[in-house]
């Protein structure tokens, strides 16, 4: 996308094609319009669609273009938050059901891939949270113990036997989430919008909103090549919101996120890094991740952009990182390099808006966007359909708030992962 291999990387290579689409041109109506080409709005569209809602989708770039096709694809339950926290930030009502909803996510992930039919590699064998030292052994026994008590199947492993589902003796333990697993994020999007799309969704991609104005009761939303008018906006873009929702991409601090993807490991080497095809990440604040894709590719990544000074600087770093990780390795060469932007909110918590009456979206999902951006797009359907009311959702309503010091933050982060990644190696 955008003639850019660092955009999409692996994904984009291995991923089977979308649906043919193209822009908006002329005047349509519907029922629903759909803004945003990722798993919220193609999960919102498909839900509606199969319910006999007239919906059209307008993505400004193609299917998958955020962060739905740029991450590691794991699928995971909750948020970064720990359990036992969310009543008290959200309140006891709200705490309690983005609770059930998102540790129960990942189940609607799989149903949807099942039901239709949906070729994305996707593995079943769980994460894991690999501890690093004591602190971080401390950190998941604690968030193991939050989740049991809601009855999760979450474990916590002990050094040795994450070693043997890792392959690498650099964790003190790990918690082992069953309710998770990984897949392929583009081929996953793409199914969805193949889903949709045969569920009766019109999709017009390459169609930038560039406003939304009331006229005699309905929605207008206009493109540079046309307009849809509907009774409903389902604003799906996220982190990389523009135009008329750019308040959206504005609470967010952006979090750049690299990846590099091995060339295909030989036999050998497969029967012991990640012989059980778990997707991992660890606890280190500056936290790095990998899992394996179905060719036997590592996908290695952490924080970082790579672009400028930092391409060279990652790219050693991620080097450097898998030899301690993984000597089994060798020098390894990497296939492919992409990154992307994660959306990070001041609570890491995901917002509710109502941007007018009938305008709508879920936005937030700092970092874990494949399952709740999944769930979330099942209820804004739901909610439309008049199913759920603004009271029984699973988040308060909130106003769009412009994060503070939002400029100079990723400005930081980006100099800090940098900083980070030139003097050290992983664990």
């Amino acid at each position: 996308m955008l003639n850019d291999p660092r955009s999409h990387g692996l994904w984009e290579k291995t991923a089977p094609p979308a649906p043919a689409t193209g822009p908006l041109a002329g005047n349509i109506s519907a029922d629903v319009v759909v803004v945003g080409g990722g798993y919220t709005g193609l999960s919102s569209a498909l839900h509606l669609a199969e319910s006999g809602t007239r919906v059209v989708l307008l993505e400004a770039n193609e299917i998958g273009f955020g962060g739905a096709g740029r991450n590691v694809g794991l699928i995971n339950a909750g948020m970064w938050v720990m359990p036992g926290d969310l009543p008290g930030v959200l309140g006891p009502i709200h705490g309690e059901r983005l609770l059930e909803l998102l540790g129960n996510a990942p189940r609607l992930v799989m149903e949807l891939i099942e039901k239709h039919g949906i070729a994305c590699e996707l593995e079943r064998n769980g994460t894991l949270h690999c501890a690093v030292g004591s602190e971080g052994l401390k950190e998941i026994e604690e968030r193991a113990r939050q989740w049991g008590k809601r009855g999760a199947p979450v474990t916590v492993l002990d050094a040795n036997e994450t070693a043997l589902r890792v392959g690498s003796s650099a964790y003190a333990g790990a918690l082992l989430d069953m309710r998770a697993g990984t897949l392929q994020p583009l081929a996953y999007v793409r199914g969805l919008a193949h889903a949709a799309s045969k569920a009766g969704v019109v999709i017009h991609t390459g169609s930038n909103v560039t406003a939304a104005e009331k006229n005699a009761g309905r929605w207008i939303v206009k493109t540079a090549g046309g307009s849809v008018s509907a009774d409903w906006i389902i604003v799906a873009t996220d982190a990389y919101s523009t135009g008329p929702w750019e308040q959206v991409r504005n609470e967010q601090v952006h979090l750049p996120y690299f990846n590099f993807a091995t060339v295909p490991l030989g036999d050998n080497l497969r029967k012991s890094v990640l012989p059980g095809r778990e997707g991992v990440w660890d606890t280190k604040e500056i936290l790095s991740s990998f899992r394996m894709d179905q060719a036997g590719r590592l996908v290695f990544g952490s924080v970082g952009a790579l672009r400028n000074t930092g391409l060279t600087v990652h790219k050693s770093w991620a080097r450097r990182s898998l030899k301690k990780l993984f000597p089994q390795l060798g020098d390894i060469a990497f296939e492919s390099e992409w990154y992307g932007k994660i959306g990070m909110t001041d609570n890491a918590l995901p917002r509710f808006h109502k941007f007018a009456q009938n305008v709508i979206g879920f936005s937030g999902y700092n970092g874990r966007g494949i399952a709740p951006g999944t769930v979330f797009g099942k209820i804004l359907s739901d909610h439309v359909l008049g199913k759920i009311s603004e009271a029984e959702l699973p988040l308060p309503l909130t106003d769009p708030r412009e994060a503070s010091f939002r400029a100079l933050k990723e400005m930081w982060y980006e100099a800090g992962a940098q900083a980070a990644h030139f003097v050290g190696a992983r664990v």
